[in-house]
């Protein structure tokens, strides 16, 4: 699996471990709603600015986040 296919996964199980719509997780993460589907449909990667956001809601979300982070960046959130 190669990252950006990872990336999309992760985003997509982020967002619906947050039940939120695309909508509303990309005002979240202070991008706009054609950002996160390009995401989610692996036409484009998150920024690093991007994964920072992402990684810190990761680690606000406990447990469930925690096992998420492990998984797709390989390390303790």
């Amino acid at each position: 699996m190669d990252e950006q296919h990872s990336m999309a996964r992760l985003v997509r199980e982020l967002r619906e471990l947050t039940g939120l719509t695309q909508e509303k997780f990309a005002a979240k993460l202070g991008v706009t709603f054609p950002t996160i589907n390009r995401w989610e449909n692996d036409r484009a990667k998150p920024s690093p600015l991007a994964l920072e956001k992402i990684e810190s809601l990761l680690r606000s979300l406990g447990d469930k986040g925690e096992a998420l982070h492990k998984a797709y960046f390989g390390k303790e959130a």
